[in-house]
């Protein structure tokens, strides 16, 4: 049974790996912003976060799935998508990409509790026949320590870890000895949660242990 990541993100790719999964990787092409906006046009109103991430996971894995057999002929197998953005009182923390924001961020995350959506899409791909998709959404609320100071903020963003991911921040490296607790499945944080593909895995009649092809390092 293949697995094919509809993403390129390191953090979702080594969570894979460690969990026995070593899957081929394709970047989605999805224009996010132009969903997004197309999806509230359509709704006539903002999309709340569950929504926009769940659409933005499906969006991706479709992509993916509809392209996967000129990428790889003859796949047989599941296909992969997700998305995350982190929330905090109602405001969305997206990547912040400049340093300058992502100190920010952190100064006033410090010692609150925000929560990471995550939305994930797994698609049946079987040669000469339809395609079947399950999807589901995935939170976890996250408590910042309250003692983080301005120089920790500073090395940290320094860094250039926390520009790049959802939230401005990671639990899985350098970031997560500033984080006091996690309610909900710990990998959702990191990007995907687990227990959810394997329930969403299971809802298209595959066994998550029959998913595992990664060789155990020596």
């Amino acid at each position: 049974m293949r697995v094919c990541l509809a993403s390129t993100s390191p953090a979702r790719l080594a969570l894979l790996r460690q969990s026995g999964i070593e899957p081929l990787c394709v970047s989605p092409d999805v224009d996010e912003d132009a969903v997004g906006e197309a999806a509230a046009a359509r709704a006539g109103r903002p999309l709340a976060p569950d929504e926009l991430v769940l659409l933005l996971g499906r969006a991706k894995a479709a992509d993916v799935a509809a392209r996967i057999e000129r990428i790889e002929p003859g796949f047989d197998g599941i296909v992969i998508g997700g998305d995350s953005m982190f929330e905090i009182d109602g405001e969305v923390y997206g990547k912040p990409h400049e340093p300058e924001r992502a100190i920010a961020r952190w100064r006033a995350m410090r010692g609150r509790t925000g929560v990471l959506h995550s939305g994930h899409s797994v698609i049946r791909v079987t040669p000469g026949a339809p395609d079947r998709e399950e999807h589901a959404v995935a939170d976890a609320s996250v408590t910042f320590s309250a003692d983080v100071d301005d120089a920790e903020v500073a090395a940290y963003v320094a860094t250039g870890e926390p520009l790049l991911v959802a939230g401005a921040f990671t639990v899985d490296s350098l970031g997560g000895a500033f984080i006091e607790r996690v309610d909900g499945d710990p990998s959702t944080v990191v990007g995907m949660s687990l227990s959810t593909l394997r329930h969403l895995a299971g809802r298209l009649g595959i066994r998550w242990t029959d998913l595992w092809n990664a060789v155990p390092a020596e």
